[in-house]
């Protein structure tokens, strides 16, 4: 079968009605979110549906967006189906208090260190992975790097000329 991405649209929505929702494509890319509650749901969907068969996790990752409220942090999975050569964009959002996802290692093997990964920079919580623990950063941190929580650079620094970066 040919996949399409009106056609996976379609079966989602056959699934799961309007709780898969924000359907875009950017760059040709189907997009779309689902509650963080359903994450596995549709993961097992996606894999499991003898038409759709995604069961390729291309890359799992993070994205903090600290202006939407409730929505803070977002968990991004792309997924490919090979013989189809078809690929989805999935996301789920959660609140950065209580940053809980459920791991997808059940589903993906390669779900391990890109969850862990994940939580090493994001804070993200995945719920029932096997081995959560920072990968690339030393387990002392206190805090998550790629969090949009710290300016980019020192202000107050005097020790560098600005017309030497293009700037002033």
């Amino acid at each position: 079968m040919n996949l399409s991405n009106e056609y996976v649209q379609q079966r989602l929505v056959e699934k799961f009605g309007d709780q898969v929702h924000s359907f875009e494509e950017p760059y040709g890319m189907l997009t779309f979110e689902a509650p963080k509650e359903l994450n596995l749901k549709v993961l097992n969907f996606l894999f499991d549906d003898v038409h759709l068969q995604y069961r390729f996790l291309t890359d799992l990752t993070g994205v903090h967006y600290p202006d939407q409220a409730g929505r803070e942090l977002a968990v991004v999975y792309h997924l490919h189906n090979l013989s189809a050569k078809h690929r989805i964009r999935f996301k789920v959002f959660t609140d950065i208090q209580t940053p809980d996802v459920y791991t997808a290692t059940g589903l993906f093997a390669t779900a391990n260190w890109m969850e862990r990964e994940t939580f090493d920079f994001y804070g993200v919580n995945f719920v029932g992975h096997p081995n959560l623990k920072r990968i690339l950063n030393v387990e002392e941190m206190d805090y998550f790097p790629l969090r949009k929580e710290f300016p980019l650079e020192d202000q107050t620094r005097i020790d560098k000329d600005d017309a030497m970066f293009g700037r002033g």
